[in-house]
């Protein structure tokens, strides 16, 4: 096979795609280049099928740390446990691609990408995405379609396509949209916080500065609402239709002929499908029913042991695996059919109707903030805790030479237990990984901006029957309000379901496990009663209609603003936790900052022990942030520090050298006395300066308090020199 190298320019786009160059032995591999950025993509299939009803596709994102000219940190020099953007992007790509596979394709296959030169303006999710999916298309696997990914931002109030990595810092929208043509496959979107600075005239902060402006800093969370998402949805669709249909004609001169596989035939045996119709319509219908309590309902397996048992009297072969499909089937058409024709959910719900809402907040009383959200079946308790910037997760991106600092973390975990399941738990899965970082980008916007110390929201499942990653967003809301966060505005998050024959649609919402499973769409939505914050969408259709996009989107606000008019209510019922610390934060002049220091740091250290509190400044601004456990120390602590901001600069005088001056003795030290000299200033008399004899005890010839003669020797600026006149005599 021939090398060659293929350039697609498209969507601000110059990408070099090599063919046959490298991993010959894959079933399809290239070598993606972009700016600086190397990828290699490569593509392998067992052609042995699996016996179980799903396609086993395995994608892994891999970031090699030589790409940046690295060493891996830590005791062990070579790459290991992949980081979480690495997981992420393995489970965005995984999303993508599978769509593209036929119906009842059951081989095992594995996608690797690897990152083995980096460039720090291009988008590697971008990069891993296309890389993945032309090595996919040129492999021998029967895949015939090519995706296309297109990033959108807002920059300056203009949607900007595949925006590079710095033009991403001053946007407002990160919008990933991946699709085929003209369907879009899968969105995934975040709103991005903007700065907002308000200058306030306050009155005079320090009698030598006269008045100053104090400069309040907060953050607009940017919330989009349904029109613009749906507009920079239909700006992405364009470019993806241009760019899929570029790409599957630049590769397919170099596509393999692909695997003669069979697949396996969603065969249906008519006679047993009429046999439970005929005979077990209503005893499925009260298994659906029941299967709305619980994502692992039995009532289904009682039902086909009564068909397998009905089947063996009548001496007919009863085969279980079969018998098990057609029911799944059937109950698949059940379910469709009840919300369809009848306009009726499994748990008979209204298409709109979101299931009851129960909250408690800060039940935990050793935890800074806690919230206990339950909807329906679904239960999460999520706890917030208030850390120091040390507090903070260290991580490392390939495109970046420096290590970065995560200040709010949200850690979801989901137990075996809460679907009933017994199993052990472990390190957290990609799902987890995903539902806590769609948790963090909902409601990361409405923080305070520049926090000055580190959030951690953790998620604990408890019971789950769909949306538990949207009951996170909702609880880790109310926890973060009971642990006293200052946020712009509550965050809720609603999960949303499509079913569609082809002629007839009902979206869903708040959907339960089993609409989830047996419906078209998974679409996830969450955001303030100003608009969307962050939005995940999966569609399962091969595309979907921007009009039914928008129909879902307005629909979602309305069960969204339901939410959050309970969580307001909750809201007003927070006690304050006694774990919570104090925290003051307050601003003087920042020519005041060194008095606060005191020399050595020697005042800072004395309030820090007096009033068991932590002190962190900022000099440029004249920040102060005083916390502690106890809030009288904390309001004590600064007290005592505006004091000293308060008290007037004193300006120091110009000694006569040779002159006697009268001071008085602070502090009586081994090796001289400290004298309070007129001005207030303090100056060192030494120990070699007192007598002209030896001096072996000063505290025996003076106390604190005394007055004393002493003579200036030299001043230099406000170091001055003092000696005794029994010195100089």
């Amino acid at each position: 096979m021939k090398e060659v190298s293929i350039k697609v320019n498209v969507n601000n786009l110059d990408e070099i795609y090599e063919c046959n160059k490298i991993a010959k032995q894959a079933s399809g591999a290239v070598m993606y280049r972009q700016g600086k950025a190397v990828l290699i993509a490569a593509v392998a299939i067992d052609e042995k099928e699996v016996d179980e009803d799903f396609l086993p596709l395995t994608v892994q994102y891999i970031e090699k740390a030589y790409a940046a000219a690295k060493i891996p940190g830590g005791f062990i020099k070579r790459e290991s446990k992949p980081g979480d953007f690495e997981t992420l992007t393995s489970r965005i790509v995984d999303r993508s691609l599978r769509p593209l596979f036929p119906e009842g394709f059951h081989y095992p296959v594995t996608i690797t990408v690897m990152v083995v030169s980096s460039d720090s303006e291009v988008d590697m999710q971008i990069a891993a995405l296309h890389a993945a999916s032309a090595a996919l298309y040129v492999s021998d696997i029967p895949v015939s379609q090519s995706i296309a990914a297109v990033r959108v931002g807002k920059i300056d109030g203009q949607l900007v396509i595949n925006p590079t990595l710095s033009q991403q810092d001053e946007s407002t929208l990160d919008l990933l949209v991946v699709g085929q043509s003209t369907d879009i496959l899968m969105i995934e979107m975040r709103t991005l916080a903007s700065e907002v600075i308000d200058d306030i005239e306050v009155d005079t902060i320090d009698p030598m500065m006269g008045a100053a402006p104090l400069i309040l800093e907060h953050q607009e969370a940017n919330e989009l609402d349904e029109e613009s998402l749906v507009e920079a949805v239909a700006f992405a669709q364009e470019a993806i239709a241009k760019a899929s249909t570029a790409y599957a004609d630049a590769l397919k001169p170099v596509a393999r002929e692909p695997l003669a596989l069979s697949t396996a035939e969603e065969k249906v045996d008519d006679a047993l499908y009429s046999f439970i119709e005929n005979n077990y319509a209503q005893d499925v219908e009260a298994a659906i029913s029941h299967m709305a309590k619980s994502e692992r309902s039995s009532e289904l397996k009682k039902v086909r042991a009564q068909i397998m048992d009905a089947l063996e009297a009548e001496g007919k072969e009863a085969d279980k695996a079969l018998v098990s499909k057609v029911l799944e089937q059937y109950k698949k058409t059940v379910v469709r059919s009840m919300i369809l024709d009848k306009g009726i959910r499994a748990d008979g719900r209204a298409l709109d109707e979101v299931r009851p809402i129960s909250i408690e907040t800060n039940l935990l009383p050793s935890v800074h903030g806690s919230c206990l959200f339950t909807r329906g079946q679904t239960q999460v308790l999520v706890t917030a805790t208030l850390g120091d910037k040390k507090d903070a997760q260290m991580f490392e991106l390939i495109t970046d030479k420096r290590p970065q600092s995560e200040h709010f973390m949200v850690h979801y975990n989901f137990p075996g237990y809460s679907v009933g399941e017994a199993s052990f738990i472990g390190a957290p899965g990609r799902r987890e990984l995903g539902h806590g970082n769609l948790a963090k980008r909902a409601l990361e916007p409405v923080l305070p901006l520049n926090y000055e110390g580190t959030i951690r929201l953790v998620s604990e499942v408890l019971e789950s029957n769909g949306s538990s990653s949207m009951a996170t967003i909702c609880g880790g809301s109310l926890a973060l309000r009971s642990a006293n966060v200052e946020m712009s505005e509550l965050v809720a998050g609603i999960a949303m379901g499509l079913v569609s024959d082809g002629k007839r649609h009902a979206v869903l919402s708040d959907i339960m496990g089993l609409e989830d499973h047996d419906g078209d769409m998974d679409f996830k939505i969450a955001g303030t009663a100003k608009g969307i914050t962050a939005l995940q969408m999966d569609i399962k259709l091969g595309g979907i209609d921007l009009s039914l996009l928008k129909e879902a989107l307005v629909q979602a606000n309305r069960g969204k603003n339901h939410i959050l008019d309970l969580m307001k209510e909750a809201e007003k019922n927070i006690v304050e936790s006694e774990a919570l610390p104090s925290t003051e934060h307050f601003t003087i002049n920042p020519s005041k900052i060194g008095d606060i220091i005191g020399k050595a740091g020697a005042t800072i250290r004395d309030i820090i022990e007096r009033f068991e509190v932590s002190i962190d400044l900022d000099r440029d601004a004249g920040g102060v942030k005083v916390s502690g456990e106890d809030k009288e120390k904390v309001a004590a602590a600064k007290e005592h520090i505006q004091k000293i901001a308060d008290t007037p600069v004193r300006k120091q005088m110009t000694y006569e050298a040779g002159k006697i001056y009268k001071g008085k003795v602070k502090r009586v030290v081994d090796f001289g006395v400290f004298v309070e000299m007129p001005d207030g200033f303090d100056a060192l008399l030494h120990i070699s300066k007192v007598a002209k004899e030896r001096v072996d005890n000063l505290s025996e010839r003076y106390h604190e308090g005394d007055e004393i003669d002493v003579v200036v020797m030299e001043q230099k600026g406000k170091k001055v020199e003092l000696a005794t006149p029994e010195y100089l005599s």
